[in-house]
């Protein structure tokens, strides 16, 4: 399954400053970074419930917004890109 995970941290702390440093690291382990504050993840329902356990561990729901959006597949039938593209794909094989 595909995900976007959008993330907007309350940075006005040293403590919300580390929080956003913590949920872009976590988001680095599952996915893509697309922009800024936005990951595209190709997770299996563990991985889902493992990413959101996660993040939900390290927010504060009163002050941080996090939301998950599972995209429409097949992917590239319902996105447009403009602009810069990404380093690479995540559906092609990696090699290194």
């Amino acid at each position: 399954m595909e995900f976007l995970v959008s993330y907007d941290i309350n940075t006005e702390t040293p403590e919300g400053e580390r929080r956003l440093r913590q949920v872009a690291k976590i988001c680095e382990g599952f996915g893509q970074r697309v922009l800024k504050s936005v990951f595209e993840c190709v997770l299996d329902r563990a991985g889902f419930e493992e990413l959101v356990a996660t993040l939900t561990d390290v927010i504060v729901p009163s002050e941080d917004s996090v939301r998950i959006y599972r995209l429409r597949e097949p992917r590239d039938r319902y996105l447009w890109r403009l602009g810069r593209d990404l380093d690479f794909d995540i559906h092609s094989p990696l090699i290194v």
